[in-house]
């Protein structure tokens, strides 16, 4: 897993750093059969070694062989909400907020991984798209990084399923496939619950649970090993 890199202008900026590779929904099959895992959840396994990673829920957006990224979806960000974070960036000024939409209220802000942690990227639904700043990752997800996404979301225009991440989780060539090797992570197919769904603490165990691993059972025989 790569490590933090340098500081980086806070809010949204270019996703040109973050696409090793995408598609639509035929490119993503393509990609499944090539081995890629782009448009599928990353789990960690209950020994992952790494803190930053522990209990992660990854929605894996671009796997090549030039690497990999994708957003931690189950982390959230402490002490800031997407209202604040709107002011912070002056999207919006804060006189403005109580008229800010409901469903912007609702939008989470998660720790999307350590790379980049100054920059937002937000993952959403596909209803929503920017020409030349929205990046199609499979189909019904999209990922798209600069502010006019933000600031349609405060006008009550945006995707009708979105969450801000905090930076991203990176893997040079061949890192991910080592990682899951070595029994670092398993995967399972994505779906909008585990993305998007409000549940945010429940996610990991209905991953593990979508692969067919009970988290209560593992606990058990780890109590009586």
């Amino acid at each position: 897993m790569q490590d933090e890199k340098g500081a980086a202008s806070t809010g949204t900026g270019s996703t040109s750093s973050a696409q090793p590779a995408t598609g639509k929904s035929k490119s993503q099959r393509r990609a499944a059969k090539r081995g890629y895992l782009d448009g599928q959840m990353l789990v960690a396994m209950p020994a992952m070694g790494d803190e930053r990673f522990a209990r992660a829920v990854i929605y894996v957006c671009a796997h090549s062989s030039e690497g990999a990224m994708g957003i931690i979806v189950n982390q959230p960000a402490p002490h800031i909400s997407f209202p604040d974070l709107l002011v912070q960036l002056e999207v919006i000024p804060a006189a403005d907020l109580i008229q800010l939409p409901s469903s912007a209220g609702g939008v989470k802000v998660l720790k999307g991984g350590p790379v980049d942690t100054r920059r937002g990227f937000v993952l959403h639904s596909a209803d929503f798209f920017i020409e030349n700043s929205t990046l199609p990752i499979d189909e019904g997800i999209c990922l798209t990084a600069t502010l006019d996404i933000l600031k349609a979301i405060a006008r009550g225009e945006g995707p009708a399923s979105a969450l801000l991440a905090l930076g991203y989780a990176g893997w040079a060539p061949g890192q991910l496939e080592q990682e899951i090797n070595q029994n670092g992570w398993l995967h399972c197919a994505a779906d909008s619950e585990l993305i998007f769904g409000p549940d945010t603490d429940g996610k990991y165990a209905k991953a593990m649970k979508k692969i067919g691993i009970d988290l209560g059972m593992l606990s058990s025989e780890a109590g009586h090993a």
